[in-house]
């Protein structure tokens, strides 16, 4: 298990795309995630350990509803008992994950995709009951999913009554309010498709360009060039989540520190 832990940077796992790592966890844990930040809080990495190592996992101990810093470290601090346990030697770039860079959130699930995949040669545990296992600490989640549709209930129970009595009459006949119901309806349909289809196109553009990142950041990251002024530049602007302050300015001087070291180096050796 430790040695399937020590995967290289420039493994294949590392190439998987976001869209195959999404479908891998929701089709496994039967989840509903869009984007890979949504993992940040280290849940869902404790629960796919939870499937391929049963009963390592305290599971009644993972917060899936993890929002606060302080409680997605507790998720993580789960997870590295689990990794201690199974002698995985792995380090958790903690820091970083909490802070729900994509870049970072998706390198971790590739690597834990791999290790997966290479436990019983990635068959699944077919007893294994992901929505039973959350379940299972998610009193609380329960308690206020049924309050708010206590809520919604009465409220409706309100406009019931208040037509019951009187306070409201409607004076479409059936078949109007019938058409123009479903002349509503169509023209709802035609927005969402419409809207779907602008949102794929979004999609594809955003991943042809975070792909291209990837590329970058994994250039970078090589140990005959991590160290070089530019690259650090390079990860300085990819690492950046702060619009307020841009990281351009710093990133310039960098650049240009870079470019003056080797025009002196190229003077010297003339």
């Amino acid at each position: 298990m430790a040695a399937a832990a020590n995967i290289g940077m420039m493994d294949g796992a590392y190439f998987v795309g976001r869209n195959e790592i999404l479908t891998w966890i929701n089709a496994t844990l039967q989840l509903s995630l869009s984007r890979v930040e949504e993992a940040a809080s280290g849940a869902v990495q404790c629960q796919m350990m939870d499937m391929v190592h049963p009963g390592v996992v305290s599971m009644h101990k993972v917060n899936f509803d993890a929002r606060s810093e302080y409680d997605m470290i507790q998720n993580y601090k789960i997870l590295q008992d689990v990794f201690n346990k199974l002698k995985i030697e792995k380090h958790i770039e903690v820091n970083k994950l909490v802070k729900g860079r994509p870049l970072d959130n998706l390198e971790f699930l590739q690597w834990l995709k791999r290790y997966c995949d290479s436990v019983n040669g990635g068959i699944m545990n077919e007893n294994y009951n992901p929505v039973e296992r959350r379940c299972k600490g998610g009193k609380e989640r329960n308690i206020r999913v049924s309050q708010k549709i206590s809520k919604s209930l009465q409220a409706s129970n309100v406009g019931n009554r208040g037509s019951i009595d009187g306070t409201k009459h409607s004076t479409a006949t059936p078949n109007s309010t019938l058409e123009n119901s479903n002349a509503y309806i169509q023209e709802l349909s035609e927005k969402i498709n419409e809207m779907k289809i602008s949102l794929e196109s979004m999609e594809k553009e955003r991943d042809f360009y975070f792909e291209k990142l990837r590329y970058v950041e994994i250039l970078c990251q090589k140990p005959e060039v991590e160290h070089l002024p530019m690259t650090k530049a390079i990860l300085k602007i990819l690492y950046s989540n702060d619009d307020k302050h841009s990281p351009l300015p710093e990133a310039e001087e960098s650049i240009n520190e870079s470019m003056d070291a080797a025009d002196l180096e190229a003077e010297e050796t003339q």
